[in-house]
């Protein structure tokens, strides 16, 4: 378990300080009681060590087992200390003078999310099963997006299922309620809840369940087919009614490579799309609801273990297609990653190079062609564009190379340096949502970029596996703004650092 970007260790505040206000303590003291807490189920294996040996014998998460029947209780919670320096490259100071956007902040993150669930053996040998958990997060200081010391709970899963047999190899399983669900390599159908701003533990992003799901898979061997309808945990302040149905189709072969495919159709929006003014001199179009009926289709696959000298090569291959016959829109995205694995070099290094982009809208044609990444999942090991870049750029209209390098000194540590060279699509078109649409300095009013060339991030993480439940992640990055963020503020813009640590419990 990480954070989903990079921040810095910080020291918390212990006592107030000469005009600080009561309520910014009183912040602090919600999240270490909740350090309380993590730190108190942190110990629990150790202190469950004391016990007899029929006592370690048992599973300290079981609460029933009888007649079938089994019940469980799951706890997950995380603590994360963050610290960000010229956050966004201090653009702000240019676009947005008057706001008064401070660059530099530092802030501590915690969730805490208990849960149950059970199962029950039916006569037919079908198993019926649920679960029911919540989250409680808080972020005290002010994060990355100018919010803090605010927090909220709320519902995280709570769906029942059934699965199944039909004989002669085919199987099933059903469910309906809120829910986790990933599809594919999460380039599309991912990220079922939001966090952050008013709901507090932004980085740490513990919602992840969509807040209603109808789910039914089908499989038969190695293939399983899903069809879906998902309604996303959107925030309260942005939710944007969207509804979504679908299926996947994904083989998995034994020897470890796959094949498959998805659909989505977005069934209902209120979310917006921006489309580049013509020629792209003026502020960008925003149409509501544009996302409505808009279509995709996906294709992902990665190869099987090779032989005859190219036994530690991986290849992985994604590729996706958009439309919206309502707006006018055809949009495209992929992804292609070359991963050689040196066995025979100390601590087996694992080196990947990649390179993905996502179309943007060209401002001298009509159509839209601005790629939507949908509900992407957005971590530095899967989707995301750049380490603090992923912060700013959503995957439309940027492209990125990737240099991936993993060691494991041990089976507890792990140590992964990433880099991302980062670039726009189109020039004078939105990048992300025309959020730095500006006045040049001819007095034209311009969005997007003149230069490609958007930043070149660097990432360290080290994680630790401190026991089977316990987990401790920190990291630092840089990200270097290139000449398309230079230009924005017409010199050079300062590098973007900060870092993090955090401790996540999972039972």
């Amino acid at each position: 378990c990480t954070s989903k970007d990079d921040s810095v260790l910080i020291s918390s505040k212990t006592g107030l300080k000469n005009g600080e206000d009561l309520s910014r303590r009183v912040a602090y003291d919600k999240v270490f009681a909740m350090t309380r807490v993590l730190a108190a189920v942190a110990l629990m294996p150790i202190l469950g060590s004391v016990d007899t040996a029929g006592a370690q014998e048992r599973d300290p998460m079981l609460l029933l087992n009888n007649d079938g029947t089994t019940v469980r209780w799951h706890l997950q919670a995380g603590l994360n200390a963050v610290s960000e320096q010229d956050l966004f490259w201090d653009l702000a100071a240019t676009t947005a003078p008057g706001s008064g956007f401070d660059p530099d902040t530092n802030w501590l993150e915690a969730y805490i999310k208990p849960g149950l669930s059970f199962e029950h053996q039916l006569e037919t040998g079908a198993v019926f099963y649920g679960k029911l958990s919540a989250v409680s997060s808080y972020t005290a200081g002010t994060d990355a997006f100018d919010t803090g010391d605010t927090g909220a709970t709320t519902l995280e899963e709570a769906y029942l299922a059934i699965r199944g047999d039909f004989g002669s190899g085919w199987s099933y399983d059903l469910s309906l309620g809120p829910r986790e669900l990933i599809l594919g390599t999460g380039m599309l159908i991912a990220n079922g809840a939001t966090s952050g701003f008013e709901r507090g533990a932004l980085k740490l992003g513990p919602r992840k369940a969509w807040e209603m799901a109808a789910i039914g898979r089908l499989s038969y061997g190695n293939v399983t087919g899903t069809a879906f309808y998902l309604d996303p945990n959107e925030l309260p302040s942005t939710d944007g009614n969207n509804e979504m149905a679908g299926f996947d189709l994904r083989y998995d072969d034994p020897a470890g490579g796959y094949l498959g495919g998805t659909f989505v159709d977005v069934l209902n929006s209120d979310s917006p799309y921006p489309q580049a003014a013509p020629g792209g001199v003026g502020p960008p179009m925003v149409t509501p609801g544009a996302r409505e009926d808009t279509r995709t289709i996906s294709l992902s696959g990665k190869t099987n273990p090779f032989a005859g000298g190219l036994e530690n090569w991986t290849f992985t291959g994604d590729y996706a297609y958009q439309w919206n016959n309502r707006i006018d829109q055809a949009a495209w995205a992929g992804r292609v990653t070359a991963g050689y694995t040196f066995t025979n070099l100390l601590w087996s290094p694992d080196l990947t190079a990649g390179y993905q982009t996502f179309s943007g809208d060209d401002p001298n044609t009509t159509k839209l062609e601005r790629f939507d990444p949908l509900t992407y999942q957005g971590s530095p090991s899967a989707w995301a564009t750049g380490s603090k870049s992923a912060s700013t750029f959503i995957n439309s209209n940027v492209n990125a190379l990737t240099l991936t390098l993993l060691v494991q000194p041990t089976r507890q540590d792990t140590w992964t340096l990433r880099y991302a060279h980062i670039r726009a699509n189109q020039l004078n078109s939105p990048v992300q949502f025309g959020q730095a649409t500006r006045v040049d300095i001819n007095g034209n009013v311009v969005a997007g970029v003149t230069d490609k060339h958007l930043a070149d991030d660097l990432f360290l993480e080290y994680s630790r596996v401190i026991n089977r439940n316990t987990f401790l992640t920190a990291g630092f990055s840089v990200s270097n703004p290139g000449a398309g963020n230079d230009n924005i503020v017409v010199g050079s813009a300062p590098n973007w650092t900060g870092g993090f640590v955090n401790v996540v419990i999972n039972f």
